[in-house]
């Protein structure tokens, strides 16, 4: 008996030797590049699949959450986003004394998240087979693979059971925006007419926010073709803004930022479409550009992504609650139906209300949450666009790069000053309620 206890024993030891002597995977596997690359395959993903722009943040910050859960564990500094987030409790821990390849969890989760809410699953897939046989190339021995793997199957369950219960799926039944002849009020606009998108957002459960109304901007300025009313001067800024000396800058800035996940083009009866990246997902992009620049680490890496997304997510929420509300009618609409029938945007108008303006209020937000962690004056060179044939543009802020990417919308001939003062007041207000309530850290000087 003391001989099958002693072999027991043995067996034992030199199974958790195994795993210790294996220990200097650790750091190779905790390369923020691994998560880089599995934001971009999820961006990639969203771009094919046509997802809206409220839609695709929602499709960022559930995997974003469920990734930097399971990270957290190999620093105690960071603290859980459990009891922070609405409606978020207490998530799975992995076990005492167990050793985990964390952030093979984290990506597992992450991407387990992400493939439930995207179309294209395929492609998530055979980018799993791709990165986790890179992972396990690290040294990681099998049972901490499957004990990683598994906690972070078990993370990303819990974080769409958390995001189950968000009222996205009910307001998939709801009815479509109503139309209306008043001409104040926001109708369909060329070329393909389409109905209001996400007209019901404001139903989405928040992240931070107390609800969807608690940053409601002063409303817009009142509907009046009289040629000495307010509305009339703001309208004439529109039709005029590429009129000034510097309009090639001026379109150069409003491609930059367009980030129209869904143009189309009508040549004769030929129709064709352009597909891009979403507001959101060029700030995602951002957040990569800057992570590197930092040369942040895994965690800071997440925490930077995480807290950006949320940011985006509750940004959306906010503006999206005003444009059905405010209902405002576009600048191109009201051009050609009473100053010049063949006006035409630089940009093609988005398919919702103009108030606010969507870029203003989520670009600021991301701005303030990417500066509470990198601070002010942080500049960077946002190559985002380049795989979209647009050259790259500095900044020497990301409140420099928020007040660009406002402003585009007035060259680009879809949004009205307002919209975009008023919308970026909104989204700082949103960015700075999230980087005031969210905690991330115990105690300042964590290790990155």
């Amino acid at each position: 008996m003391k001989w099958i206890l002693k072999t027991l024993l043995i067996g034992v030891l030199l199974f958790s030797s195994c795993e210790s002597e294996n220990a200097e995977f650790k750091e190779e596997a905790a390369n923020p590049e691994f998560f880089h690359r599995s934001m971009k395959k999820l961006t990639d993903v969203i771009v094919h699949d046509i997802f809206s722009p409220p839609q695709a943040s929602r499709i960022y910050v559930y995997p974003s959450i469920a990734a930097y859960e399971c990270a957290i564990h190999d620093n105690s500094n960071y603290r859980s986003l459990g009891g922070q987030l609405r409606e978020l409790g207490s998530l799975p821990k992995p076990e005492a004394d167990k050793i985990y390849c964390y952030p093979l969890a984290s990506i597992h989760a992450f991407l387990t998240v992400g493939k439930a809410l995207i179309f294209s699953e395929p492609q998530i897939e055979e980018f799993e087979e791709i990165i986790y046989q890179e992972f396990k190339a690290t040294g990681i021995p099998n049972s901490v693979v499957k004990r990683s793997m598994a906690y972070g199957q078990e993370v990303a369950q819990h974080v769409l059971a958390w995001a189950d219960k968000d009222n996205y799926k009910q307001t998939r039944t709801f009815p479509k925006f109503t139309i209306t002849d008043d001409p104040a009020r926001w109708q369909p606009t060329p070329p393909d007419y389409m109905d209001g998108i996400e007209p019901h957002w404001r139903e989405i459960r928040p992240f931070v926010l107390d609800s969807a109304q608690q940053f409601v901007p002063p409303p817009p300025t009142p509907f009046d073709m009289d040629k000495k009313s307010q509305f009339y001067e703001e309208l004439m800024e529109v039709y005029n803004a590429l009129k000034a000396d510097d309009k090639d800058d001026r379109i150069a800035i409003a491609e930059f930022w367009d980030c129209n996940p869904y143009v189309s083009h009508h040549r004769g009866h030929v129709m064709f479409a352009t597909k891009k990246i979403t507001p959101g997902g060029h700030w995602i992009g951002i957040t990569n550009i800057v992570c590197k620049k930092a040369e942040a680490g895994f965690l800071k890496t997440l925490e930077a992504y995480t807290l950006t997304s949320i940011a985006l997510a509750d940004g959306f929420i906010s503006c999206w609650d005003e444009k059905y509300r405010s209902n405002l009618i576009r600048p191109e609409t009201v051009i050609n139906r009473y100053l010049d029938e063949d006006w035409l945007p630089a940009l093609q108008t988005p398919p919702f209300p103009e108030y606010t303006s969507g870029h203003s209020v989520i670009s600021r937000a991301a701005a303030t949450a990417l500066t509470s962690i990198f601070g002010d004056n942080f500049g960077f060179l946002d190559t985002t666009e380049e795989e979209y044939g647009l050259p790259p543009r500095s900044f020497n802020s990301f409140y420099h790069a928020s007040d660009e990417a406002a402003v585009s919308r007035l060259y680009g001939g879809i949004h009205y000053r307002p919209a975009i003062d008023f919308g970026v007041e909104q989204g700082e207000k949103v960015g700075r309620f999230i980087v005031n309530k969210l905690q991330f850290r115990q105690k300042l000087g964590a290790n990155e």
